[in-house]
């Protein structure tokens, strides 16, 4: 296997062909990538902004080139010696009428072939939750009717401008007539005959008939547990694989598989040994990727939340955090906050998938004599208490029961539900756990698999959903927290923790993809970086947004529910603001405020619906979101000079302060285990917002010109702040990683010691393989240095710090890979020295 030096992420589709891609390959050699990474490639439906609805997993889509246009990037590809890694999508499709798979469903029901390609329940008919209101209320306003479909001319059910297609026995024989059909009861009549039921999108939480990806009704999940539907889905996949076009596969959301470990078994299988696989999953707190599965590893979200442990100021986020509460009015439980947040999307938003397995649930007790005197409402309270408890996104239990760690898992669980507040009858507990490990009586063993696959399928998606889709965005002590992949309970940050981390992935996958920036997180990796400075100042930051809040308090509007916005939203917006803020933008740019006011005002829809408190997604509050928004917007008005002039001010040194996290960050990323993962831009700056933001095309041209550029690494504050001296240390250690792959690939991890009067200040360790070496340097927690005027912090800053060297280090000459020169130290490294012109250091051992 051809495991990857580095990867660069591009999103296809808004603009992005094949054949633009393959203009960047050039660029992408000198910067130092391995291999391209690549979204979704197949076709999807009209005007996918992302490509994860595919309607046709066998096609390339025409939209971005068509095969035409993908060999031909391929082909530049392989000219430069690069690799390609393709994002797959084995756990949905598009739930659409250009889905021809789909569409045979609907027409055909459960008589279809692909009938069971997706993962439908057929004891019922299949609901298409696709109407502004129910199909009665809909059918007597007459915006339904029966009209010929314009592209098959066959009778239909049309809805304005969707045609669904009526199943021909329906009609047989007579579809003149049923083509006249005007007459209501007659389109109800047919309406009922068909192998589907038109109904509301409001009513798909409790009532849908199909799995869906999350809460997305317009993903229906596929059974590539089924052999079958694994060849239709995988065919043009594994062509790519075998004929050499494609290395490598990222698999998406490999939680919702019903058998992942089975799913990638029967892939590499497929695929054969050579094929670099990494999969999409949220490690849990101390979790780990099952060590059977035979991938490289995760596509990195773990690696994001460990980076906080060196650049969140540990000390200082309990003063910050009482700040934060004193805005609020209230001390804030995230325990509490987080239950909540799981039994809202229980009872609510994943109501359906719940009753679902309540009702196997109860089939599963009638079916055993011994558990018929169990209530619905005790098992109800069981199952639900069971979901929210869990920790991490679900136990990988087949159909002989839970394996080892699942069953460990299970029984952590079930002790925490046991000893709660708000446990649930006992044997009602129970009895689920007999069905989770399988011990049940034959004639339930298949309903109990069933149910345990369920199970597993909904404790991902309901972790996603309360964690990074509500509770993230309902709590904003710090922003940069708020991060796909992290743990929302509090917990230590410290440098050794960090350590410690990074020796556990060199053990359990080194070589995983590394990420710092992706089309899912939350804000880009410059503004998190830029945020977590915030922890440094728990005094400075609150006083700011007290000032500002009575600046701009008359823009706050009284509504019959309260303020809008409310006090910790208004510290969201300043955060959240502080974070995207050009380093360039002045308070006097009119055209460069309006452009933020525009990016930004989308970002603050979003955040409040997600919250799900005052306004959603399925009710909005107009009058809440149109008020909160014109708060934002107000924020940035140009007529705001007070505001401008003073939050501009009072950001600067967190600005700096952001830039040199950034850099450490990117360092850190590319010398540590892993594979490091590029988002396309983030070789720059990313000040990116939640998506649809952060999938923006970056100024390709810009980067382009300025790699292309001669001459030693850049300085000034200009070029830090234009991404330019970012991008260069990336392209020199990508190439260093090229030089000496097993170095960074095998190479043992070695935390450094910083001893002296800014040892805190300093992140340290090395690499080692043989007789290679590359020790890291970089700084962390400088805020202070930059209230004092300095930019970067020079040598007397870092005076009297020294690095500490064990034996295997000591005593050799090192090459300056950053400035030149070279270093020649004993037992220790004096810091000052190293941190002249370039607050960091990476010295490779000659």
């Amino acid at each position: 296997m051809k495991v990857p030096t580095a990867t660069y992420r591009i999103q296809f589709r808004n603009g992005m062909t094949f054949d633009r891609a393959a203009a960047l390959v050039p660029y992408l050699k000198r910067l130092g990538i391995s291999h391209l990474y690549a979204s979704p490639i197949f076709t999807a439906t009209s005007g996918s902004t992302h490509g994860y609805d595919v309607t046709d997993a066998n096609e390339i889509d025409p939209a971005i080139g068509g095969r035409d246009g993908f060999e031909r990037m391929v082909k530049a590809l392989k000219m430069e010696g690069l690799g390609l890694i393709l994002d797959i999508v084995p756990n949905h499709m598009a739930a659409s009428l250009e889905n021809p798979w789909w569409r045979d469903v609907v027409e055909n029901g459960g008589k279809s072939r692909y009938a069971r390609h997706f993962d439908i329940d057929w004891t019922r008919r299949l609901t298409l939750p696709f109407l502004g209101d129910t199909f009665e209320k809909v059918l007597e306003a007459g915006e339904i009717a029966i009209r010929p479909d314009p592209e098959t001319g066959k009778p239909s059910l049309a809805y304005y401008d969707t045609f669904y297609p009526l199943t021909p026995p329906s009609y047989a024989g007579r579809e003149a007539e049923v083509l006249k059909a005007a007459d209501k009861a007659a389109i109800a009549g047919l309406h009922d005959r068909q192998p589907y039921r038109l109904m509301s999108w409001r009513d798909a939480p409790r009532e849908l008939s199909y799995r869906r990806f999350f809460e997305i009704t317009g993903l229906v999940g596929v059974r590539v547990e089924d052999g079958t539907v694994f060849d239709d889905t995988h065919r043009l996949i594994l062509e790519l694989v075998h004929s050499g076009k494609v290395d490598g596969l990222r698999i998406d959301h490999v939680d919702g598989l019903a058998d992942p470990k089975a799913y990638l078994e029967r892939l590499r299988h497929e695929t054969g040994p050579d094929c670099y696989i990494t999969v999409e999953k949220i490690l849990g707190e101390g979790e780990h990727i099952p060590r059977d599965w035979p991938v490289s590893g995760t596509t990195g979200y773990e690696f994001i939340a460990a980076l906080g442990n060196v650049l969140v100021d540990g000390e200082k986020l309990d003063t910050l955090r009482d700040a934060y509460h004193r805005v609020t009015g209230r001390p804030v439980d995230m325990k509490a906050e987080l239950r909540a947040a799981k039994l809202l999307m229980a009872d609510n938003n994943f109501a359906g998938e719940v009753e679902s397995l309540l009702k196997l649930a109860i089939e599963i007790s009638k079916a055993e004599d011994r558990e018929s005197t169990l209530s619905e409402t005790a098992m109800k309270s069981a199952l639900r208490e069971l979901l929210t408890a869990f920790p991490v996104y679900r136990t990988y239990g087949t159909r002989a029961g839970l394996p080892p760690e699942g069953r460990a898992m299970l029984d952590t669980v079930l002790a925490k539900v046991r000893s709660g507040p708000d446990a649930p009858d006992a044997h009602a507990l129970t009895f689920l756990e007999r069905i989770l490990i399988g011990d049940v009586e034959q004639a339930a063993a298949g309903q109990a698999s069933v149910f345990r696959t369920r199970f597993q399928q909904l404790t991902g998606p309901l972790m996603a959903k309360s964690v990074e889709d509500t509770l993230f965005f309902r709590h904003h002590m710090l922003l940069a927290l708020n991060e796909v992949g992290a743990e929302p309970l509090p917990h230590p940050f410290s440098p050794g923790r960090f350590h410690a981390e990074m020796q556990a992935r060199l053990e359990s996958q080194p070589d995983a993809l590394s990420a710092t920036s992706t089309h899912d997180t939350k804000r880009g990796e410059d503004a998190r970086a830029r945020l977590y400075a915030l922890s440094e100042a728990p005094q400075l930051w609150p006083d700011a947004v007290s000032r500002w809040r009575k600046t701009n308090r008359a823009a706050v509007r009284m509504l019959g529910d309260g303020p809008a916005p409310e006090p910790e939203v208004e510290w969201m917006l300043y955060q959240a603001l502080a974070g995207v803020w050009p380093a360039d933008l002045h308070p006097e740019d009119i055209a460069g405020l309006k452009t933020l006011e525009e990016r930004f005002a989308a970002y603050v829809e979003k955040a409040l619906r997600e919250a799900k408190l005052r306004t959603n997604w399925g009710d909005a509050n107009e009058a809440y979101e149109e008020a909160v928004i014109g708060y934002a917007r107000q924020l940035l008005g140009p007529n705001n000079r007070a505001f401008l002039a003073d939050f501009t001010e009072t950001i600067r040194p967190f600005i700096r302060a952001g830039l040199v996290n950034s850099l450490t960050q990117t360092i850190v990323k590319l010398a540590a285990p892993g594979v490091p993962d590029i988002y396309q831009g983030s070789e720059g700056i990313d000040l990116s917002l939640v998506d649809p933001d952060n999938r923006r095309e970056p100024d390709f041209g810009t980067l382009q010109k300025r790699l292309a550029e001669e001459g030693k690494l850049a300085s000034g504050e200009a070029e830090w702040q234009s991404g330019r001296l970012k991008q260069q240390v990336i392209a020199a250690l990508l190439h260093l990683r090229q030089e000496a792959p097993t170095l960074f690939r095998k190479g043992e991890y070695l935390p450094l010691e910083a001893v002296g009067k800014r040892k805190d200040n300093i992140v340290a360790f090395a690499r080692a393989e043989a007789d290679d070496a590359l020790i890291v340097i970089a700084p962390c927690l400088v805020l202070e240095a930059f209230h004092a005027g300095l930019f970067p912090a020079g040598t007397e800053w870092w005076g009297e710090t020294e690095i500490t060297l064990p034996p295997k280090l000591a005593n050799r000459r090192y090459r300056d890979i950053r400035a030149g020169g070279t270093v020649d130290p004993r037992e220790r490294i004096a810091v000052a020295p190293l941190f002249g012109e370039y607050p960091f250091a990476l010295l490779l051992a000659e």
